[in-house]
């Protein structure tokens, strides 16, 4: 049973969730030969003041 954990910065709206979850669920069970019923996807989103680059937040810029 394959497990994907996608981090990404908040400020996405469902819709792009729910298209990340599905792409991402076809590419690993395409890939890995797993059926996509086994397929789990985690999206752990970041707040943009808990991610930093170069030195400055994302929610300095």
């Amino acid at each position: 049973m394959p497990y994907v954990t996608v981090k990404m910065l908040e400020g996405r709206n469902e819709d792009q969730k729910r298209a990340l979850v599905e792409k991402v669920t076809e590419a690993v069970s395409e890939t890995t030969g797993a059926p996509k019923e086994k397929v789990v996807v985690f999206i752990e989103e970041m707040s943009k003041n808990h991610y930093g680059v170069a030195g400055v937040r994302e929610s300095d810029k």
